[in-house]
């Protein structure tokens, strides 16, 4: 329709790619060169400056036996990605352990780059350190991302692992991979840089939704028996997308979308993990269903 006193403009200019498009290929080239570049010196390995966590002479109590341990995301670290989870659950009496996983040579500073497989042994080791330094016989698994993936690997590949496993809680976990709201088929319009990820930060490439090791991990079920499942999501997830695909359709999983407990939580895939106590509160209900408080938007404060 042409209003009165406008003039309508004729586009000379060709159309450029949206910026969306832009956008993203410069977050996908950033998170190769990030993988490439050494980290500075003296970086800290989780086990330090930790407050309260990560603790080896802490004894379970009778209320909560199994220790917890956190398995931290995709450019994460043992540490930075439990500055929030981690003392909640100190201070709620638990005994909790975080380690660094999936390092590159040269890229000290951020994990979940490895081979996933590989990641998964070092899952194994920190399980089986923290039982023997504990004296528990079970731990509790916490994951965030792709640490809400990988165990799923570790407890359908290792040995006796689901026997060492009474519950695993995965927040906003890539349990189907990730289409990146559809961004990951620009790695089929470009082949170098799909090679690239794939040889610099394979486990990017392996949590692309379809990739072979998605297919394989999920043919034969997502669970194991003897292991309690819970997902925690948010509909506002931006890096794991579909964010449904998040959940487990399997009996006894216990999905979770914030959005349902409290309309007002905007928790997104980063906060839901670093900040948000409402999936603080429902992981610690995980953790012991027995003293479960319903979850609401009151949440935030406890």
């Amino acid at each position: 329709m042409k209003l009165p006193g406008f003039r309508t403009r004729t586009r000379t200019r060709p159309r450029t790619r949206p910026r969306t498009v832009r956008a993203a290929l410069g977050a996908v080239l950033a998170t190769v060169l990030l993988a490439l570049l050494p980290a500075p010196a003296g970086a800290a390995p989780a086990a330090t400056a930790t407050g309260g966590w990560n603790k080896d002479g802490c004894v379970p109590a009778a209320a909560h036996p199994r220790p917890v341990v956190l398995v931290h995301g995709t450019l994460a670290g043992g540490t930075s990605n439990w500055l929030g989870l981690a003392p909640y659950l100190v201070a709620r009496g638990y005994c909790v352990h975080s380690f660094d996983y999936g390092r590159l040579p040269g890229v000290p500073l951020l994990g979940g780059l490895a081979p996933i497989e590989e990641s998964a042994d070092e899952l194994a080791a920190e399980v089986d350190r923290v039982l023997a330094a504990s004296g528990a016989s079970e731990v509790d698994l916490v994951g965030h991302s792709q640490g809400g993936l990988m165990p799923r690997y570790y407890l359908k590949h290792h040995p006796d692992a689901a026997g060492k496993v009474n519950a695993f809680v995965a927040i906003a976990p890539s349990t189907n991979g990730t289409t990146l709201l559809g961004l990951t088929r620009l790695l089929d319009l470009i082949p170098a840089l799909d090679r690239a990820i794939a040889e610099n930060a394979p486990a990017l490439s392996q949590q692309v939704a379809g990739s072979a090791f998605l297919r394989e991990l999920n043919a034969d079920g997502y669970t194991v028996p003897g292991v309690t499942y819970t997902v925690i999501a948010t509909r506002y997830d931006e890096v794991v997308t579909p964010y449904r695909s998040q959940f487990i359709d399997e009996p006894g999983v216990r999905n979770v979308l914030l959005q349902d407990l409290c309309p007002l939580n905007i928790s997104e895939h980063a906060t839901i993990g670093l900040l948000d106590r409402m999936a603080f509160h429902e992981t610690a209900n995980a953790l012991d269903p027995a003293g479960a408080e319903p979850t609401t938007c009151w949440s935030v404060f406890s």
